[in-house]
Parts: C-alpha cells; structure tokens; sequence
C-alpha cells in the first residue's frame, strides 16, 4: 500500500512529505523533534517540526486513527476547545517493507502545557482550583455539544491561560463518541471516570513528591465534579425571561458569578412567548476585569467594579441587532463597548448632579447605580429600568450618603 496523506490544508501534504515515514515514531532522530513537554500516553506520541508549524504526531492504528481525526474536525466545527486535526499519513512501511502503524497529525496548541505537567510544578493551591475549573468548564461545554469523552484525565487535556483567562483544551478524541445529545447516565460515566482518572494522576504524583503537601488527590478529583454539577445545573436549566427583563439575566449571571465563574459570551434569544438566555462560561485570574474593560471601553475602574461593568456592558450587547458573536459580519465587541459607554455609560453618570456625587468617580457612580437598581428590581419582582433606579437613587441614596460623611460638631 502507497503512502497516503489526508490533510485538511492542501499546503499540508508537501510539508509533512519531508518527515521520516519510514521509522517508527520512536525511532526519529532528533533533528525532526522539538522538545515539548507531554502527558502519559497509550500510544507513542512526539512533537516534530514541519515548515514553520510544531505538530503533535500520534502512532496509532489506521481505524481508530481516521476516527479521531474525524472527531476533532466535527468539535472543530461545533467550536468546542480542542487541538487543530492536520492529517491522518496511511500506508507506512520501513526500508524492508514492513508494515507500519498510521499516525494522526494535529498542530501543536502554542503557549499551552498538558494538566499534568502544570501540576508537576509547584503550584499554589488556588491555581490548581482554577486549573480544575477551567477542567470543568470543558467537560461541560463538550457534554452541552453531545460529546461523550471516556478518557477525561491531566494528560489527555491542555492549559492555556491567555489575557488573564484559564482555559482547557482536548487533546485526545480517541475514545469519544458524538451524539445529538448525552443521556444522563451517559454525563455520569463520563464524569466518574474523569474523578478515578484524576485522582489516580494527582496521586502518582503525590508519590513523586511533586504536588503541592495541601491538595487531597482523592478531594481534588471528587471537587471537580461538584464544580462540574453546579455549572451544568446553571447553564441548563430552562428559563424563559418576559422580554426585556434584564433583572432575570443579572440573577443568572451573579448566580454564575457566586460560584466562580464569569461569563465569555451571551446570547439572547427572543421567541413570541419571552428571551431566552445562553451562556458562555470562563475562568479568569485576578485583575482580568480591569484590564478587560480598560481594553474595551478605556475606563479604568477596580476589580469588582470592573466585572459589575462588564456584565452590564455584555447584557446590553447581547440585545444590540449588530451583536452576533464569531460572525466576521457583525458589528466587533470594541465597537459595541464604546457606543455603551457613548449612549449609556455616561449619560448615566451624568444623570447625578456633580454636587452629590462627593468623592464617587464614574465607574464607582455607575456601579452603585446598577446596584441599586438591582436591589429595587428585586424588591419589586421586575426589571425596573436604569432611569428609574437613577431617579430614586438621587432622591432616596445620596442625600442620606451626604449626611453621614457630614462632619458632627464638638
């Protein structure tokens, strides 16, 4: 049998031509490798260089091959975070013609490190609970897409952490399966493994005397599985809002918010009988709201208040016609953020006389206002519109606010 390349580029074929096919992986001499660190692995698996790409090139029998290179190309399609499939190389035979085992070619996610090797070094305890939370975030998103993973562990997924943002990558699709939608006991399954899988790796590493002396393997791995069920419970759960209820979607986000999740991206949905609401979760590290909305709207506010007002910047966007995120037609988030601060942000702040506003700056005004008009929406049972919390809040907050900072005399 020829050898054969299939690939998803045609570009592809005539780079990976000049790889040495001819030897089993394990064979390859150094001048094709790049040194990268790598998770256990069934199969032998080694980075190589081909033009200016670093691939990641697995040895592994033709059917099971050709079917994971199928999968990653579908989690491609869905947007699910997993490694780019490049090429499947069939029909390898050595010099005396013997047969050899096909590879599967995928490129090498840069800036990214395997679980496992993240927790091979010394890190804090309250990184490896973002670790795991990102962990979770995925195993959540590719459940929500129908995909059933069978092997969840540290050395079959990849971190990257980008602008502040944690955020895990498949990088085995090998004993997957895709469906329209996972059953219950299916999640299960797959979650149960995910915990022995964990657990399993963070104790082989407690043996080698690499994690950290605080972190229980055996609680990590049953964590990640709470995490995991009180996201799923939040993110699918049906709720239909009556149009315009924006009091309902901040309840959402701040419920996602109290169990440490912030989130990526909205959508808005309208239907003849209400909204209906879908988000994106992601994790972040600290300081990433200030920078993220000094990026997008150049106000400089401090954390919370920055995440206050990314929240109200991403719930207005989300009913902007021109919203449509992913699409190269819409209008870009840079965009949408400075027609919010031209048309809301600060018209709201200066609905408050310059007078009452003692020693407040904009982005602490504007945050006390979206607070209270979140305390009279929820006393009210109903969205009560920014100009009314604006009204009240002048005439109710501010007066009383002025007469405690009042100096008291002798």
């Amino acid at each position: 049998m020829a050898l054969q390349i299939n690939a998803t580029n045609p570009e592809h074929p005539a780079l990976l031509l000049e790889l040495p096919w001819h030897l089993p992986l394990e064979e390859w001499p150094e001048e094709y490798l790049v040194p990268l660190p790598r998770g256990i692995s069934r199969h032998v698996v080694r980075y190589a260089r081909a033009g200016d790409e670093v691939i990641a090139v697995k040895e592994l029998a033709q059917r099971p091959a050709l079917r994971e290179y199928e999968l990653l190309r579908d989690l491609d399609r869905i947007g699910i975070p997993a490694v780019d499939p490049l090429a499947v190389v069939t029909g390898r035979t050595d010099p005396a013609g013997e047969p050899l085992e096909s590879v599967l070619i995928t490129r090498h996610l840069g800036g990214s490190m395997p679980y496992r090797s993240m927790f091979e070094t010394t890190l804090r305890p309250a990184t490896m609970h973002r670790l795991m939370d990102a962990l979770a975030v995925l195993l959540v998103r590719l459940h929500l897409a129908g995909f059933a993973w069978g092997d969840c562990s540290l050395s079959n997924t990849l971190f990257r952490r980008d602008a502040g943002a944690y955020a895990a990558y498949l990088v085995d699709a090998e004993t997957g399966d895709l469906h329209p939608e996972l059953s219950v006991g299916q999640r299960e399954y797959d979650l149960d493994l995910a915990r022995v899988n964990i657990s399993g790796e963070l104790l082989d590493l407690e043996a080698s005397g690499a994690l950290h002396p605080s972190v229980d393997p055996i609680e990590f791995g049953t964590e990640i599985c709470a995490r995991y069920q009180g996201l799923w419970q939040e993110l699918t759960r049906t709720s239909i809002y009556p149009a315009g209820k924006h009091h309902y979607i901040e309840r959402r986000i701040r419920r996602l918010n109290d169990l440490g999740f912030d989130v990526a991206e909205m959508q808005i949905e309208h239907a003849s009988n209400g909204d209906t609401v879908t988000f994106v979760p992601k994790v972040v590290d600290a300081g990433h709201h200030q920078r993220q909305l000094l990026r997008l709207t150049g106000l400089d506010a401090e954390e919370n208040q920055a995440r206050r007002l990314l929240n109200d910047l991403e719930s207005w966007m989300a009913t902007q016609d021109d919203y449509a995120p992913g699409d190269p037609l819409g209008a870009r988030p840079e965009v949408l953020a400075h027609r919010w601060v031209r048309e809301v942000f600060r018209p709201t702040v200066r609905s408050v006389p310059p007078e009452l506003r003692g020693q407040m700056d904009a982005a602490e005004i504007y945050h006390e206002l979206l607070e209270h008009r979140w305390y009279l929406s929820e006393r009210a049972q109903h969205d009560i519109g920014l100009d009314t919390a604006v009204e009240d809040y002048i005439r109710n907050i501010l007066p009383k606010a002025r007469e405690t900072l009042q100096p008291t005399a002798d």
